[in-house]
This record gives C-alpha cells, sequence and structure tokens, in this order.
C-alpha cells in the first residue's frame, strides 16, 4: 500500500482555519479532506506551536543548536580563563628562577684549607711580623 501525496500547505492551512474557527469539527475535516483525524490533530498542534513560537519574540527564539554554541562558548571561556591562570604561574616562576643570587661558597675566604674545622676557619687569623726589625 503506498503513501498518498503530501497535501499542500494552503490546503492544510484552510482545513485548520475552518476548525479553529469551530465551522467543523476535527473528524468531520478529516473525513472531508480525506485523511486521519490524526493528521488534522498534527497540523491543528504544529500551527499552534508556531504561532507561539513566532509571539515569543527572539529571546524564546533560541534552537537547539544556538544552546549548544552557548555552552561551547562557556566551556571555551572556563578553558581559556584556567590556561591563563596556568600561565601566569608559569611565568611567576620562570621570572623568580631568573633572580640572580649570590653564588655559594664551599668555604670562607678566611679559611687557609679545607682540612681546618668549621670553627677554625672563624678564627681570626694570626699575623707574624719579623723580630728585630
Amino acid at each position: 500500500m503506498s503513501r498518498p501525496p503530501a497535501m499542500p500547505a494552503e490546503d492544510k492551512l484552510k482545513i485548520i482555519l475552518t476548525v479553529l474557527g469551530g465551522g467543523t469539527s476535527i473528524a468531520e475535516a478529516a473525513r472531508n479532506a480525506k485523511v486521519s483525524e490524526q493528521s488534522v490533530g498534527n497540523w491543528k498542534r504544529q500551527f499552534i506551536e508556531g504561532g507561539r513560537r513566532g509571539l515569543e519574540g527572539s529571546a524564546g527564539r533560541i534552537n537547539d543548536r544556538e544552546k549548544e554554541l552557548q555552552e561551547e562558548i562557556s566551556e571555551l571561556k572556563t578553558a581559556l580563563g584556567e590556561a591563563y591562570i596556568e600561565l601566569r604561574a608559569r611565568r611567576r616562576v620562570a621570572d623568580y628562577r631568573q633572580v640572580p643570587t649570590r653564588p655559594l661558597r664551599r668555604f670562607d675566604a678566611r679559611a687557609v684549607s679545607p682540612s681546618q674545622g668549621f670553627a677554625d676557619s672563624w678564627a681570626s687569623p694570626v699575623v707574624r711580623t719579623p723580630v728585630g726589625r
């Protein structure tokens, strides 16, 4: 059994306006148009929903694709913020590492040899002067 050809939108509109105007019932309109009552009911529902969406204004017209894009924008903004914070932290670490520091010395300049003890390296040096001169 093949499917009957689709009815033009103009014919559907005439049927729906007659039903909504109270001129006929859904059952009577379906019999006259040789379609099912369910089809006429669906057309009526679609017509009313379409009209409602038209009256809602631009704020109520956000479709699924727009919602997906808004969510993706939010996720990308969050990721960008996190990346920015991480970049700032890495730059601070890099700047800290570039600060010149005083080189560490293994022994104090006053120490004579590494074999001397720690306390001896801090003792005042003994200055010897020649005798008799």
